[in-house]
């Protein structure tokens, strides 16, 4: 991934700390380690954004943000990645999860009716919420261990492309 293309798309150090409801964060926001984009922040913020956002938890952002301190990742990358989750992709996502927590616990799947409404979901909760549970930490450690190892080989696979560009560049001049 290219520096440049993510910094187009990260919210800005001074543009965050001048958000109001982001005060209580002053100590994380200041902290200069949680901006840099490198190898191993970058690697470590996709593992923990898409992680909070495989849980079916309210406040994924604030969990993201811990993560980011904790692991030491790029906190609007890693904020950022959460809403993989959206509402239009919510629904997917977590009956994707549920089915893998089912098929782990050998927990018979529930059949989804032709529509599905919030009175539906209600009723079926106490049995929905444990396999969704199982199979969220499971995909969601999957995704994050996926996208860790990803992360670090294309951006080791860059470097060592851009290095060989160099080297042929270098090749040629001294040719000429």
């Amino acid at each position: 991934m290219s520096r440049r293309w993510l910094q187009r798309y990260i919210p800005s150090q001074e543009r965050l700390q001048r958000t109001r409801s982001l005060r209580f964060m002053h100590h994380m926001l200041d902290d200069p380690a949680m901006w840099v984009l490198s190898r191993h922040s970058v690697a470590n913020a996709c593992m923990v954004g898409l992680f909070a956002a495989m849980l079916p938890i309210p406040c994924q952002m604030l969990l993201a943000a811990f993560g980011a301190y904790c692991f030491r990742g790029n906190l609007p990358l890693s904020v950022s990645l959460v809403w993989l989750t959206n509402p239009l992709t919510m629904p997917v996502v977590f009956y994707f999860n549920y089915r893998v927590g089912a098929w782990v616990m050998d927990y018979p799947a529930r059949a989804v009716p032709d529509h599905i409404t919030t009175m539906w979901i209600a009723e079926q909760m106490a049995h929905i919420i444990f396999p969704l549970a199982v199979g969220s930490v499971i995909v969601g450690l999957a995704l994050a261990f996926v996208s860790n190892v990803l992360v670090r080989l294309i951006w080791r696979w860059q470097i060592s492309r851009s290095w060989r560009r160099r080297a042929k560049r270098r090749q040629r001049r001294q040719k000429h």
